[in-house]
């Protein structure tokens, strides 16, 4: 906020119609009164500003003030002035796209990092970046036209591009700018989409490709020298190379020479021989060696989009002699020829293969070429000519040579030397005459490598001489040849030389192929100053006379092969003799004839040249040559719809309108073109006459160019005659078209031929004659053409392709001309579309002619026609649909019934409401569509409710207008709430929210039906009810009395509505299913408002006689929409599935909608398959099969079930169930059911069947007695806080944890199933603060399952696996155990003052069951006093030491360890004083007097204690059978810690083998004392067999059982157990988990909060005892 001085009054200045709209440039955060907050880029309107620097503005709907300074001025002007205005900048349409693009871009692409798509989120930034930096470049304004062009077109392909992998709409454009829907016609929007789309699916492919590549070093470890690399693209398969070499020269170090100089390191091939490397020796005299040679594969680069490195491997030569071929040889994997240079060895490039020509990678790599790349260009010219393109290279090869020895003892070292001179023997200075490859600058000479010891050498060695035009002629390339001596260091001796001329004496330049070339001696190199001496001598052996027998007989030669690659040079002789055609008139006839023969790329090269030569001709010889010199015109007109040649046509253009010169030719080629369509219709073959039709466009070109010369230089003699000449030439024409064309006649080929070429010559007349002249000839023309056509002929499809660029063309946009074509367009049109021919182009020219209507005032091929009905729709106003007598103008003209009328359109709306209809972003073609069918509806509503009401009554009609309408509203495209914020504005800004609009319709016409309601009830509950679930609330409202509607006429017809309720339930489901509607659907706190209806339906119903059983039903259906919800969310969240049985009870109590309750019992059992929750899976499907009876009763198909008896169904039920149970590992239960289904196989005397089922449970009762068991963890689990959902909010369950899953890894999952909740640190109950916050609370711990008293756990001698399955199955209550300090605590003995806070909860089912969750619906609270808890201490730890000691009796010697640390825990803790604090506590007499009540409690833990140590006698005299020798001494401690421990209890017992008390497993009787010893009192714990939980296997088990006896220093460490963590104690006991056995306690930690604990850290403790 700006302060103003003191007596400062600020002056306020309306603004109201200034035309500007400013965008912020700072960020405002509007802390000030009244002020309003801006973010860099908002844009606002000025309504009033004040002296100074603050501002008063209106942004949208929201006013406020803010500092002037903030703000940018831009000129605006506002569009759509009211509620959705919006002030539009006067800038740049592209400017203005990018803008808002780059704003939506923003916020989508840090979705994409929360959403962790790196490489989009990457991808995007770049783009994001470029179009910044382009949007720069725009505004700034100092960019060409061309320039600016390219960039425009350089931002919408990115702006495409980004908002296709976002998945925003097709933006349809119009020379780069965005149109307005509603300023062009739909056709033309429709073609603007459509071209768009096709252009984005199918993008042009590269016709040109560049490989990248930079050398980085050479690494080789004997290398020491300087060394040239030479790089070409090769075709492996042709052995031939496509480019020229890209020459690099590493130092000794096998770097680069200058690494500051980038460019002689990069190069863009345009298209090897890659990586041929050279060494140059150390001397003084350098020449060079081969060294290696290293490939790569383009092929491999093809996928790649970035630069690779690679590393080559280089491989040498076996032998020099193969150097020439060893690519070829290592292509074709000869690998006797070569061999790896070294394992070290390798050359580091990069690679990248870059597509599109030289300009699109100039702008689309610009780094590239700021650094000066070499260029190394293809051999030869590109697949596609580009006029301009300069070139003048010739390349030479050097091959072989075959030398004699020369007198000496061993063959040469041979080296050549490569130079140019000029006709006076100088050697051309011309920035280098002669290129070893680019990269490098040129030489004046070459020198080439040098093989060892070779009189036959070969090097394949390219060169390159750039030379000017001007230098050819004359000019000669010379070859030294010299010997490298070995000896003499540094000595190159020459012995002879060969040269060729690079221009024949007749002009041509040296022809392409291979040259043997004589070699001449010499020994001096002053022989080789005079060139003209050995000038005169021969050159090539292939050019010698006869009598130079000397010459032919020598053994020396050399071979070289040329290859010219120039745009100014010619090898052709022909060619020269045409151009020189003065020179040698004679010759004319038969240059004339061979012209044909010549390659096109040599006529191109020429083209102005020859066409000047052609028409020369023609002014000079017409008579003589006209003929001739119009077929060679042709030819080349032709020769250029070649696409390699094709470029060349403005080319040709620009010749015509600037350096034509003929003004006499139009005679000639007028005569020549008609005596030739004079003759089709006689000729038997049409061959060339069709190649002159096809001609005819740059015939008729030059025709008029020539008449416009003519008349120029002449002021415009002769023009009736031309005129004349023009008409006959096209009554021929018409007569030619006449003909009636049959199917394979050649005269139909030819009528095919001109046709399609026949428009384009429209624009030509046009320069001459007058528009209705050339309308005139147009409509003569095409109306020649037979009428009496066949469907298979082929002259019908392209006389519509005609007809269209008729329509496409200037002469049918003129008023005046189409006026005389349309009869002929429509005569033609309408024999198509009578007879359904050719619809596609049909569509095209309709969509023409109503684009040109629009002027003036998806996608199949039907999208042409569905534009052309939108266009005609939308030229259509109210006066069309009320004309006199008759409600429907369109009726009238169509002539057949209104209902029938209305059925169709209703129908085609549908039709193109589809979501097929247009591609998925034709969002804009989309909203037009609709913007029209709304418009033609609302003028539709009134033909629908004046003619067919009342008696006129009729239901299609009315049935499908309210479909239509339903379609409508619930279609995707107009759900504003699932687009972006500036998406929603838009569309609201141009066509408000067209589905409240279309509700209000729905709305009135349904009051208007009276009593034809009855007919849509309860037809249109369905279709109405989905229209009430899209999210708009003016909608809803406008929909809920249509329901209240249909009640009341239900009940007065009936005296009921259940019909009503039958349909609105059915359909709500299947609509929930879907995925519509949402908990803002439900009420707020009435039963009287439902999940669509609110207060508006409610208060209605309160009125109604039939109000209790209308609140009853909405009650229903709001309970029921819950569960739905709950369904729904639970499908989403697929870990919290303890409320997906919802639906299902749902079903069954409320509302007894059987065939409903068994779909979701089916959705649920598919959800725990895939959950792999077997166990849940069988009980869910346990639901189903227990509503069928064992009877023949037969069922019809249904869901995955086919048609069969009950009995069947009920069988198949029952097998899969036993399935999942034994895959669940509750075999139990799948006994059962194998067993009542044996039965049923027995009544039936199904003795096959009745033997497979008792094998299976035979099966089940040995995987019970011989496969492991985990048991399962428990977890209680509080949902609080007003974020959960309403299904789980401040309500709590109990869990059935997964295998091997403990508490730390529960609620880490619950965690990461709800991310921002809080995860609570106790255990008390919440308070109103947690229960009402709006926030998320998680309250986690475990609980321990109270197994119900059964016989089974009871029976002595049950062996452990079965009794295991009864403790943690069919579980209704579960418990929780928390410590605490009654009274005052006794810091002496705490034992005395522990108490335990036992909290039971009871579940509303049993676990397992069809859920792994279920709600708790009982809480039971207890305490437990310091006494009993003492005993149960006892109790859990003697049946504890009594299954370790049954467990190594049973697998001695196998499970000594835990025996060990069990006796070490629990006599070292009576040693040192736990059971003398019991004693302490409870034995004295204070304590008796005290609690007189407890005396035979007293008893039972003096009884316990003796117990325990009979039982620790009888443990230690096993383990010394059992215990190991390194184990002795530790043993020998116990046995002394026990005489110890039974000294301080008075005790008197001799070891024994087997003491009295222990009995044996198979003891029928016991004594009263044994009996006493081996059954305690507890009727809740039973011996644990060989089960194993999760939490089980961990090593820290020993702690649990070790220590809850109490130990010497504090009685609070018999709670050692932490509810989340358990601690780590000084023993690490491998004792398993299913050796745990009874009731689960949890004792108190000293030093914590007497009011309780946090509950990841209150201790815990299992002990068990046997029953």
């Amino acid at each position: 906020m700006l302060l103003q001085p003191a007596g400062h009054h600020p002056r306020v200045i309306p603004t109201f119609s200034l035309p500007f709209g400013h965008s912020a440039t700072l960020s405002f955060r509007g802390t000030v009164p009244h002020g309003l907050p801006l973010e860099i880029g908002d844009t606002v309107q000025i309504l009033e500003r004040c002296e100074g620097n603050s501002c008063f503005c209106g942004l949208h709907s929201t006013s406020g003030i803010f500092p002037a300074c903030y703000i940018h001025l831009k000129n605006a002007h506002i569009k759509n002035k009211g509620q959705f205005e919006t002030v539009i900048p006067t800038e740049d349409s592209v400017i203005t796209e990018m803008t808002s693009t780059l704003r939506e871009w923003g916020a989508m692409w840090k979705q994409l990092y929360v959403k962790n798509e790196g490489d989009l989120f990457h991808r995007l930034w770049h783009v994001m970046n470029e179009v910044l930096d382009l949007r720069r470049q725009v505004l700034v304004g100092h960019l060409t036209q061309d320039r600016m062009r390219d960039v425009k077109q350089h931002i919408t392909a990115r702006l495409d591009w980004g908002n296709e992998q976002l998945g925003l709409d097709l933006v349809p454009r119009k020379e780069f700018a965005m149109v307005d829907p509603d300023e062009i016609s739909v056709t033309e929007l429709y073609s603007l989409m459509e071209h768009r789309h096709r252009k984005k699916d199918a993008p042009a492919p590269a016709s040109t490709h560049h490989l990248f590549a930079q050398v980085k070093s050479l690494m080789s470890s004997n290398l020491g020298e300087d060394l040239d690399v030479f790089f070409t693209i090769y075709d492996g398969r042709e052995n031939r190379p496509l480019s020229e070499r890209f020459f690099v020269r590493l130092n000794k170090q096998g770097v680069p020479k200058s690494p500051e100089k980038t460019e002689k390191q990069c190069t863009l091939f345009v298209v090897s021989r890659m990586g041929a490397g050279e060494k140059k020796n150390a001397n003084s005299t350098q020449y060079r060696r081969p060294f290696g040679c290293a490939l790569v594969s383009v092929a491999d680069l093809l996928t790649a989009d970035h630069k690779d490195d690679h590393l080559l491997k280089v491989y040498t030569c076996n032998t020099e002699s193969e150097w020439y071929q060893i690519h070829e040889n290592i292509i074709r994997k000869v690998n006797s020829r070569y061999n790896l240079s070294g394992s070290n060895a390798g050359l580091a490039v990069s690679l990248q293969l870059l597509h599109g020509d030289i300009e699109q990678i100039r702008r689309e790599y610009m780094a590239l070429f700021t650094r000066g790349i070499a260029i190394t260009k293809k051999l030869g010219f590109s697949d596609i000519i580009m006029p301009g393109e300069m070139r003048n290279d010739l390349y030479v090869t050097l091959e072989r040579g075959e030398f004699e020895k020369g007198g000496k003892s061993v063959a040469r070292n041979v080296e050549v030397t490569v130079c140019v001179l000029d006709a006076d023997g100088l050697v051309l200075k011309v920035k280098g005459s002669v290129w070893a490859g680019s990269g490098e600058s040129g030489a004046d000479e070459y020198h080439s490598i040098v093989l060892y010891h070779n009189n036959s050498p070969r090097w394949a060695e390219q060169i390159k001489l750039p030379l000017p035009v001007d230098k050819f002629r004359g000019s000669h390339m010379r070859f030294e040849f010299r010997h490298c001596s070995t000896k003499d260091k540094g000595e190159k001796k020459l012995f002879g030389f060969s040269f060729v001329p690079l221009m024949q004496e007749d002009g041509r330049t040296l022809p392409d192929g291979t040259h043997e070339l004589i070699v001449h001696k010499c020994e001096e190199n002053t022989s080789l100053q005079d060139c003209a001496r050995y000038l005169k001598l021969p050159f090539s052996k292939g050019n010698l006379p006869g009598n130079n027998q000397a010459a032919k007989g020598s053994k020396e030669s050399f071979w070289i092969t040329s290859f010219l690659c120039s745009t100014k040079l010619t090898q052709n002789g022909d060619m020269l003799d045409l151009l020189k055609w003065r020179a040698h008139p004679e010759k004319i006839s038969d240059s004339l004839s061979k012209l044909k023969e010549i390659d096109g790329s040599e006529i191109v090269k020429f083209l102005q040249d020859t066409l000047d030569t052609l028409f020369g001709i023609l002014d000079e010889s017409s008579q003589r040559y006209g003929l001739k010199v119009f077929d060679c015109l042709v030819h080349i007109i032709n020769l250029l719809q070649d696409s390699k040649f094709q470029h060349f046509k403005p080319v040709m253009d620009t010749y015509i309108e600037s350096h034509f010169a003929g003004a006499l030719s139009y005679r000639d080629l007028i005569k020549v073109l008609k005596w030739y369509v004079d003759r089709i219709v006689d000729a038997e073959h049409q061959d060339h006459i069709q190649q002159v039709l096809k001609a005819s466009e740059y015939i008729f070109k030059y025709i008029i160019q020539s008449r416009r010369l003519y008349a120029l230089a002449t002021g415009g003699q002769n023009e009736d005659e031309f005129r004349c000449c023009v008409r006959e030439l096209f009554m021929s024409l018409r007569f030619f078209l006449s003909q009636e064309s049959r199917v394979g006649s050649p005269i139909a080929q030819t009528q095919v031929v001109f046709l399609r070429t026949f428009p384009s010559v429209y624009s030509e007349l046009l320069k001459i004659f007058a528009v209705r002249e050339v309308a005139s000839f147009v409509r003569e023309t095409l109306g020649s053409l037979s009428a009496a056509a066949r469907a298979d002929c082929p002259l019908e499809p392209v006389k519509l392709q005609c007809i269209a660029r008729t329509v496409e063309s200037p002469l049918y946009t003129n008023p005046e001309s189409r006026c005389i074509l349309l009869p002929v367009v429509l005569h033609l049109l309408q024999a198509h579309l009578q007879e359904q021919r050719d619809l596609v182009m049909c569509s095209r020219i309709l969509s023409s002619m109503f684009s040109l209507i629009k002027k003036e005032e998806v996608v199949s091929w039907s999208g042409e026609f569905v534009a052309c009905l939108l266009a005609l729709l939308r030229q259509m106003t109210e006066k069309h649909y009320q004309f006199r007598k008759h409600p429907l103008f369109i009726v009238s003209f169509l002539r057949f019934p209104l209902k029938d009328f209305l059925l169709q359109i209703f129908t085609v709306f549908r039709i193109l409401i589809r979501p097929e209809m247009f591609p998925k972003d034709w969002t804009v073609m989309r909203l037009v569509t609709n913007n029209v069918i709304i418009t033609t509806v609302l003028y539709l509503s009134d033909a629908l409710r004046k003619n067919f009401l009342n008696e006129k009554f009729d239901y299609k009609v009315w049935d499908s207008y309210f479909y239509l309408s339903v379609i409508f509203i619930n279609q995707p495209c107009l759900q504003l709430e699932m687009f972006s914020p500036s998406k929603r504005k838009k569309i609201l800004e141009k066509y408000g929210d067209m589905r409240v609009m279309m509700g209000c319709e729905i709305f009135s016409m349904w009051q208007n039906l009276g009593e034809h309601k009855l007919n849509f009830i309860p037809a249109m509950i369905g279709p109405f009810l989905e229209v009430t679930l899209v999210p708009q609330p003016d909608l809803r409202n406008v929909m809920i009395p249509i329901f209240h509607d249909m009640m009341d006429w239900e009940h007065r017809r009936s005296g009921n509505f259940k019909q009503v309720e039958a349909k609105l339930i059915d359909k709500l489901d299947s609509l929930m299913s879907e995925g519509k509607g949402d908990e803002t659907h439900l009420p707020a706190s009435s039963l009287t408002s439902s999940c669509m209806c609110g207060e508006v339906w409610g208060a209605k119903i309160e009125r109604e006689t039939w109000r209790e059983s209308g609140v009853s039903l909405i009650a229903t259906v709001t309970r029921l929409m819950e569960r739905l919800l709950d369904y729904r969310d639970c499908m989403k969240a697929v870990e919290v599935d303890g409320k997906k049985i919802g639906c299902t009870n749902f079903y069954k109590t409320e509302l007894n909608k059987e065939e409903m309750y068994i779909r979701y019992i089916h959705k649920l059992y598919d959800l725990h398959l895939k959950a792999q929750n077997y166990t849940e899976a069988a009980y869910t499907l346990l639901l189903y099969d227990e509503l069928l009876e064992w009877s023949d009763r037969p069922l019809r198909e249904f869901l995955n079930y086919p048609m069969q008896t009950e009995w069947q169904r009920k069988e198949y039920l029952h097998l899969t169930i036993v399935q999942n149970f034994d895959r669940g590992k509750c075999w139990e239960n799948g006994i059962i059911l194998c067993r009542e289904l044996a039965d049923q196989y027995e009544a039936y005397y199904d003795y096959r069947n009745l033997s497979k089922m008792r094998m299976m449970e035979a099966s089940l009762y040995d995987k019970i007695m011989d496969q492991q068991r985990l048991e399962p963890e428990f977890f209680r689990v509080g949902f609080y806080g007003k974020k959960f959902p309403f299904f789980l909010r401040n309500k709590e369950f109990v869990c059935r944890g997964h295998d091997y899953e403990r508490l730390e890894a529960f609620q880490q999952r619950m965690l990461n199933e709800f991310p921002h909740a809080i995860a609570m640190q106790h255990v008390n109950l919440p308070d109103d603060t947690i229960t009402q916050a709006e926030a998320q609370y998680l309250q986690i711990y475990a609980v321990t399952p109270i197994p119900e008293a059964q016989d089974v756990l009871q029976r002595d001698g049950v062996p452990d696996s079965i009794k295991s399955f009864y403790k943690v199955n069919h579980i209704w209550r579960f418990r929780y155990d928390r410590p605490f300090h009654k009274g005052t605590k006794d810091k002496e003995n705490e034992f005395k003052s522990l108490w335990v806070e036992r909290t039971t909860l009871t579940l509303v089912q049993s676990l397992p069951g069809i859920s792994r969750w279920f709600e708790v619906e009982k809480r039971e609270l207890m305490e437990v006093s310091p006494l009993e808890n003492a005993i149960e201490v006892l109790e859990n730890k003697n049946l504890q030491l009594r299954g370790l000691i049954a467990q190594c009796q049973a697998r001695h010697p196998h499970s000594v360890s835990p025996l060990t640390m069990c006796l070490n825990g629990v006599i070292d803790a009576a040693v040192n004083g736990g059971l003398a604090r019991y004693q302490e506590a409870f034995f004295g007499k204070d304590y008796a007097a005290s609690h007189p009540e407890d005396g035979e409690k007293i008893g039972r833990l003096r009884e316990l204690m003796f117990e325990q140590a009979h039982i620790l006698e009888y443990g230690l005299a096993l383990h010394e059978k059992v215990v190991p020798q390194d184990m002795r001494p530790l043993h020998k401690k116990l046995v002394d810690q026990f005489h110890l421990m039974k000294s301080s209890l008075g005790i008197q017992v001799a070891l024994c083998s087997r003491p009295a008390c222990l009995g044996t497993p198979r003891q029928g009787r016991k004594s009263e004392q044994q009996l006493r010893l081996f059954v305690p009192d507890s009727p809740l714990s039973y011996p644990a067999g060989n089960r194993y939980s999760s939490s089980s296997l961990s090593s820290q088990a020993s702690n649990e059982v070790s220590n809850i006896t109490g130990q010497s220093e504090s009685s609070d460490e018999v709670f050692n157990m932490q509810v989340g963590a358990r601690p780590a104690g000084p023993w690490r006991s491998p004792l398993p988990a299913p050796y745990r056995r009874g009731r689960e306690t949890r004792r108190y930690v000293p030093g914590e909060d007497e009011t309780g604990v946090p509950g990841d850290r209150l201790p815990k403790t299992i002990t068990v005892t046997f029953n």
